[in-house]
């Protein structure tokens, strides 16, 4: 602290350290991106229908995470990374979802992995999601049996970073697929573009109303603002829009969410 020099000075904590260093071996990727928007009125109407026949709050990140599970079962080789010259493919399919933690005064991502994702319903998930959120959370990686992580030396970070992005343990408790929304406290229309080292990212943005013709009436439709990014050594631009294509029907059908809504009525 520098008192009356109009400036302060704090610790760049390790916490920040870990970003810093995940974030640089992002970097390194060749990743592309698909910037995106999605009509989500009746996923948004059906929850808050559910809200109302039960006081429960669904998890929109849930749903979106749901719906990422089921397009990734249609393209299963997008479950996969590479080490050296080989492309490993995983059986299970966890999905990494970043949270956002106050730790030690600051305010940094972790990631918590929905394990097995391709084989729960969004009832599972969002179930999953909740308790994660409502951790109680005092170190990074505490959440995720990682906090043994802060012994790292700083120098030694970035490098184990792209050790654990090769090591098949680390990715099949981790996964390669990510889900991060923290573009969604955003206003107006606003994409989030990652920095990203994972074979398929869902980057959330926010909601916006738009004016959309329904038939020749003029009606005020919810659209969710999506980048879907994908490492190019393993993912192709073709590819990438038929995935991103039916990622979009998943999510604006809410048939998950509809079935929830049928058995509390």
């Amino acid at each position: 602290m520098s008192e009356g020099k109009g400036y302060r000075i704090e610790p760049f904590g390790f916490n920040r350290q870990m970003v810093t260093a995940s974030a640089a071996v992002g970097r390194e990727a060749d990743t592309i991106h698909l910037i995106t928007e999605v009509d989500i009125t009746r996923p948004r109407e059906l929850i808050q229908k559910h809200r109302e026949l039960t006081q429960e709050r669904l998890s929109l990140t849930g749903y979106v995470v749901s719906c990422l599970a089921q397009t990734i079962a249609e393209f299963p080789r997008f479950n996969a990374f590479r080490k050296g010259n080989r492309l490993i493919i995983l059986d299970d399919l966890t999905i990494s979802v970043l949270f956002e933690r106050e730790i030690e005064g600051e305010s940094v991502p972790e990631p918590v992995g929905i394990q097995r994702a391709n084989q729960k319903g969004f009832r599972q998930i969002n179930d999953e999601l909740r308790a994660a959120q409502k951790l109680e959370v005092k170190q990074l990686g505490s959440a995720t049996g990682f906090a043994w992580t802060r012994f790292i030396p700083v120098f030694l970070l970035k490098q184990f970073v792209r050790v654990a992005a090769k090591n098949i343990g680390m990715q099949k408790r981790y996964g390669v697929i990510g889900v991060t929304a923290v573009g969604m406290f955003g206003a107006g229309a606003m994409w989030l573009v990652p920095l990203t080292s994972a074979t398929v990212t869902v980057a959330i943005g926010s909601i916006s109303k738009q004016p959309v013709f329904v038939g020749e009436s003029l009606e005020e439709h919810e659209f969710l603002h999506l980048t879907v990014s994908f490492n190019h050594d393993i993912v192709d631009g073709a590819p990438a829009a038929r995935f991103t294509r039916r990622f979009a029907e998943l999510l604006s059908g809410g048939e998950e969410i509809a079935e929830l809504v049928n058995a509390a009525s």
